[in-house]
């Protein structure tokens, strides 16, 4: 699965930070979950849900490449993953209940929750757990998504304890374990991945197209589950999901979007709840070769853009202006580093000085694959114009951005919904080995600064490094980012209880339920 815009991010990854939201009550935007004051939850009720989803793009295996928010929002109440996102600290206990390390950082040693069963009544072993995490280390993308830890080095120590041993030291490996590990039955065969136990909150009861049916598990380890079912619908749109929550049909609309939000505000039947930091949409600039690869051009780009404009227009003001680095809701993001200005002047001059070639045109590939997307690309193509920068928007098929553009072309968008995390994100896609950069970037200070953060123990010594590596993010990096956008949920009235993080913390439905 892309664990870019497809995991974690949809809309997401899930996970952003729990940041303070906005204020109030059912008819205008939430800030805490609905529910979390004096109420005392109920059990029972169906809880009848709406996510983003194409039939084309439908998978069944939980370690496979996930294209829907759908099919994710499925997986991730059917099973369970080593650690999960919270608020501060952002890594919280799941199927694994401590962890701990050794000296040097590299060796991770997890023990499993007690009493943690498969929805068949099996106990969840070690075993499991290894067998799981090597399957998922030997996909395709699974040296992204378990960096440095190779599928030798993941080892059952005893009947409940795993053991992960990275090539590196690396203090932030819990955080990597959050949004892909999610635990099978040693040796499921691949015919059964459809039917396969799971044990999270939820067990399925029926998936037809992209649509299911989840119902409690009442022996699940994690604590109390309020409601009795939850119905997943799949929409191709958030216009058409909005559309059903409005008419009743569906009793939450998950990333419904700036649009509904609007419509929904007025509407006392209705809540809106926005998620801070939620989603970045970053320009894409390559770095290692082509007409972007010197740092003076990327920084005029980065001095073009207008942001506050770019909130305001194509977020329709639900979001934040950001500074281009990546983890905006990471508690120790770096509040520090001035905040990028629109300077033109200085644009042209720094073009100028690279002998940028302004009589030729330049393609920015993007997808409609979520709301303001394409938006912010067709802006920004309007305000380079002002430092005669020429740039031609080209709308790609999701299916072929992914083979033909990302991680290839010279200027694209992406998204991603990770957002409390600056590591995350340096391991993910900016230190040169990084299995999904982006923008090519090969930086050997960043590297430096980079295995410094995560192989220093000490939490204040490694804030204090972490703001360096922020630096030369925002200094020098093929990433453009011009703004946060919030995460819109759309809920009924009686619906409470419903998570807040941004990202893929909003999957975490298990302590909902209806009023």
């Amino acid at each position: 699965m892309y664990i870019n815009r497809r995991q974690l991010l949809w809309s997401g990854g899930a996970l952003g930070a729990g940041a303070a939201l906005a204020a109030c009550s059912s008819g205008g935007d939430t800030s805490a979950s609905p529910g979390s004051g004096s109420e005392k939850p109920k059990k029972g009720g169906t809880l009848r849900v709406g996510a983003l989803g194409r039939a084309g793009a439908i998978t069944r295996d939980p370690h496979g490449t996930q294209g829907n928010e759908s099919d994710y929002l499925i997986l991730a109440l059917v099973y369970d993953t080593l650690t999960v996102p919270a608020a501060e600290p952002n890594t919280a206990p799941r199927l694994a209940a401590s962890w701990g390390h050794s000296a040097d950082l590299k060796t991770w040693k997890f023990k499993l929750a007690k009493g943690a069963t498969f929805h068949d009544g099996s106990p969840v072993t070690a075993e499991d757990v290894v067998w799981s995490l090597r399957r998922l280390r030997d996909t395709p993308s699974g040296a992204a998504r378990l960096p440095g830890i190779k599928a030798a080095n993941i080892k059952a120590e005893g009947a409940d304890t795993v053991v992960l041993v990275s090539d590196y030291a690396n203090a932030e490996l819990p955080l990597l374990t959050r949004l892909t590990t999610f635990v099978l039955k040693k040796d499921t065969p691949d015919k059964a991945l459809e039917k396969a136990p799971g044990t999270g909150p939820f067990k399925l009861e029926w998936y037809r197209g992209g649509n299911a049916r989840l119902v409690r598990n009442d022996k699940w380890y994690g604590g109390t589950v309020h409601l009795d079912a939850v119905e997943i619908t799949m929409f191709e749109t958030p216009q058409a999901m909005a559309n059903a929550l409005l008419a009743g049909q569906i009793d939450l609309a998950s990333n419904a979007g700036a649009v509904a939000a609007r419509t929904a505000k007025s509407r006392q039947d209705l809540q809106v709840i926005r998620r801070p930091n939620d989603m970045a949409m970053p320009i894409v600039m390559r770095a290692k070769d082509g007409p972007f690869a010197d740092p003076k051009v990327r920084e005029a780009l980065r001095l073009v853009v207008d942001r506050d404009a770019m909130v305001k227009q194509v977020l329709s003001g639900y979001g934040t202006v950001a500074n281009d680095i990546m983890g905006t809701g990471d508690p120790h993001y770096a509040k520090n580093i001035p905040q990028r200005e629109r300077d033109l002047d200085r644009a042209k001059k720094l073009l100028a000085e690279a002998e940028f070639d302004l009589t030729k045109r330049y393609k920015l590939i993007t997808t409609e694959d979520i709301s303001g997307l394409a938006e912010s690309a067709t802006l920004f193509e309007a305000q380079a114009r002002e430092a005669g920068i020429k740039i031609d928007v080209v709308k790609q098929e999701s299916g072929a951005f992914y083979e033909k553009t990302w991680l290839k072309g010279d200027l694209y968008t992406t998204y991603w919904g990770t957002n409390d995390s600056v590591v995350f994100f340096a391991s993910k896609t900016l230190v040169s080995e990084a299995g999904q950069n982006e923008a090519a970037f090969d930086d050997k200070e960043f590297d430096a600064s980079y295995r410094e953060v995560i192989g220093t123990a000490d939490e204040a010594a490694r804030a204090e490094a972490l703001a360096g590596l922020q630096q030369i993010e925002h200094d020098k990096s093929g990433y453009l980012l011009w703004g946060m956008a919030d995460g819109i949920d759309l809920a009924a009235a009686k619906v409470r209880g419903l998570p807040t993080l941004a990202g893929y913390g909003r999957v975490q439905l298990q302590s909902a339920w209806l009023r």
